[in-house]
């Protein structure tokens, strides 16, 4: 059995743009076949809990080297490049 592997959702306030992130990503996923674990954090946040997370997905610029993949990006909220942002976060779950 494959381990669900699971997605931090990041944004400067941990409540606001990363709920909507989340919830576009997961609907998104989902009609790909795909689900995993979300969970959100304030982008302050990100480096004390990027131990057991698979990927970042930040509305906002994160430290750099964190160790794990990361995708800053707007698409969710403004609409532009979503299905290019789709396509990166699912390769990484898919790896």
């Amino acid at each position: 059995m494959t381990k669900q592997k699971t997605v931090l959702f990041a944004c400067g306030t941990g409540i606001a743009t990363s709920t909507v992130v989340a919830h576009a990503v997961a609907d998104a996923l989902k009609e790909r076949g795909i689900s995993f674990n979300a969970r959100q954090c304030k982008v302050a946040e990100v480096a004390g809990q990027i131990d057991d997370v698979d990927l970042v997905v930040s509305t906002a610029q994160l430290p750099k080297d964190l160790g794990k993949p990361v995708i800053t990006t707007l698409a969710f909220l403004t609409g532009i490049g979503k299905a290019e942002a789709l396509d990166k976060i699912e390769a990484v779950l898919r790896a």
